[in-house]
């Protein structure tokens, strides 16, 4: 995966209250990059590139951030950290960039996608997705966009645990102990419903 996506800001020399609400009249997003050395940089980008920005790489994905400051260009791998809206617009009014280095890992949330038609579903199974996002650890330039299970194999019952998720060489997950389900085929809803009714009506013991 190469570093292709672009954004371009600008470096904010006033900082505060004031100056925030100047850079958003002029029509343009306050933000901050920071890294995990410690440098900040007060920054400010349009909003319409910024947002189709993130309509691509969302907050898992690295891009190049193009920071001008009195005619001079430096380039930083980052990604998208935190994004704040207004409280009913649809107006971005913060957004924070996270520097990283391209050749330590980083952990990440990626989503989960669901691909193929589980034979399980014949019989009245459902598809259901436990885990809509899990945490991967790599490089900042391998992380996948989604990870994809397939439930072509699939019947009632049967359950993808995270320990067995398909992931490109040299990305792996964070679970720790727990290696819960990710993806699996539950019985129909009747039939659970049926069970747990069942189960609420069984007499105490010694009745």
């Amino acid at each position: 995966m190469s570093n292709e996506n672009q954004l371009s800001v600008e470096k904010r020399v006033r900082v505060g209250k004031g100056p925030v609400r100047d850079v958003r009249a002029e029509g343009f997003v306050p933000g901050i990059y920071y890294d995990a050395k410690g440098e900040n940089i007060p920054v400010k980008v349009r909003e319409v590139p910024l947002t189709k920005l993130y309509e691509k790489v969302g907050k898992a994905h690295v891009f190049t951030l193009k920071i001008e400051s009195e005619g001079q260009i430096t380039e930083k791998p980052v990604f998208i950290w935190q994004i704040s809206r207004h409280a009913y617009k649809k107006q971005i009014m913060h957004v924070d960039f996270y520097g990283v280095d391209l050749n330590k890992p980083i952990r990440v949330m990626v989503p989960v996608n669901v691909t193929g038609k589980a034979p399980g579903l014949i019989l009245g199974g459902v598809v259901q997705i436990f885990r809509d996002k899990i945490e991967l650890e790599c490089l900042p330039l391998e992380i996948p966009e989604t990870v994809t299970v397939d439930v072509s194999s699939m019947n009632i019952n049967d359950t993808v645990h995270i320990s067995s998720l398909p992931l490109p060489q040299g990305v792996k997950a964070v679970y720790g102990d727990d290696n819960f389900a990710v993806v699996g085929v539950v019985p129909p809803a009747s039939e659970t419903e049926a069970e747990a009714a069942t189960g609420e009506a069984a007499p105490a013991a010694g009745a």
